[in-house]
């Protein structure tokens, strides 16, 4: 269980209070959550590779009854293993301990500015984007001065496993793409438009470019999530990518 947080510490740099504990995986392991590592098969004992944690869900239904699923709060790989299959390969086995406690349903939050991962909760796991949370987490003591911490919230139908499919090509009504210089170019799109796309950067920016895209993003994506929409799947042409929003 500790050996799960030098796995934080690699994958995101992570200062220490930031780390979740390996007493919280213990006591989780023993009360209900699941707690996965996955090592190397040519040396099963050494250093993990990568994790994934997650914990079930409790809350209230508009009629009062009981909703209960399966929430990931903690899915990390070393970077030398990004693009290797290990976290699809974490996910389906988190879905399946999920799936024999009963849920079937699961849910998790990510960085709408990091293409990768949409691409693989989108595109790989066939989940979708239905909310929109600005200001998720405070990463810092200032709340004001530090860089904005949205999350768009995943929800995955673990009673629909779904094979990975490549990424589509952009079609539909554009409603924020880069300009000339690579900052965010709002455009006026229809409310009832049955499919449209928000374009999200692919490659490092500076911080003031990357604050105009968080900015962009949080005002396109919270507006089109509130009226209904949801972000299911992640389009590609060349190098650009592309939120695709679609109406159920």
């Amino acid at each position: 269980m500790r050996a799960l947080e030098d796995v934080q510490v690699a994958a995101w740099g992570y200062a220490d209070r930031e780390v979740l504990p390996g007493t919280m995986f213990r006591i989780g392991a023993v009360t209900g959550a699941v707690v996965l590592a996955a090592y190397p098969a040519a040396a099963p004992e050494g250093r993990p590779l990568g994790l994934a944690y997650g914990f079930p869900a409790l809350r209230r239904g508009k009629g009062g009854e009981a909703e209960l699923w399966h929430h990931s709060h903690l899915l990390a790989v070393r970077p030398e293993c990004r693009g290797s299959g290990l976290a699809v390969a974490l996910k389906h086995a988190q879905r399946e301990r999920a799936l024999a406690q009963g849920m079937t349903r699961m849910t998790w939050t990510f960085d709408p500015l990091v293409a990768r991962n949409a691409r693989l909760n989108l595109g790989k796991l066939g989940a979708r984007a239905v909310s929109y949370h600005p200001d998720w987490y405070a990463l810092d003591d200032d709340r004001e001065a530090a860089f904005p911490a949205d999350r768009l919230m995943i929800e995955w139908d673990l009673t629909r496993p779904q094979e990975e499919r490549p990424a589509p090509a952009p079609r539909g009504e554009v409603l924020l793409e880069a300009d000339g210089r690579g900052w965010p170019q709002m455009r006026q799109g229809a409310p009832d438009s049955p499919s449209s796309l928000a374009e999200v950067p692919t490659r490092d920016l500076p911080e003031d470019a990357r604050r105009a895209w968080r900015l962009a993003l949080r005002e396109v994506l919270s507006a089109r999530l509130a009226a209904g929409d949801v972000v299911s799947d992640l389009a590609r042409a060349g190098d650009r990518a592309y939120y695709v929003l679609t109406r159920p």
